[in-house]
């Protein structure tokens, strides 16, 4: 089951993706809803996600924390 958040937190992020100010709320929503290994997760799919999306990059800050 846990798996699950973590998949549908991608879900909702690649959804959002198209408003950047939408995109970090959503982040830090799942941020604060996820186990440590999962965020882990979610940092790598996070960079190799916004490769091509400039305007995403700046949500990576609230993974370095």
């Amino acid at each position: 089951m846990p798996r699950a958040m973590l998949e549908y937190t991608k879900t909702v992020l690649r959804k959002v993706s198209f408003d950047a100010k939408l995109f970090c709320k959503e982040l830090k929503k799942a941020i604060s809803r996820l186990l440590p290994h999962e965020i882990e997760e979610l940092r790598v799919w996070l960079r190799q996600f916004t490769t091509d999306k400039p305007e995403l990059k700046q949500s990576l800050m609230y993974l370095k924390a």
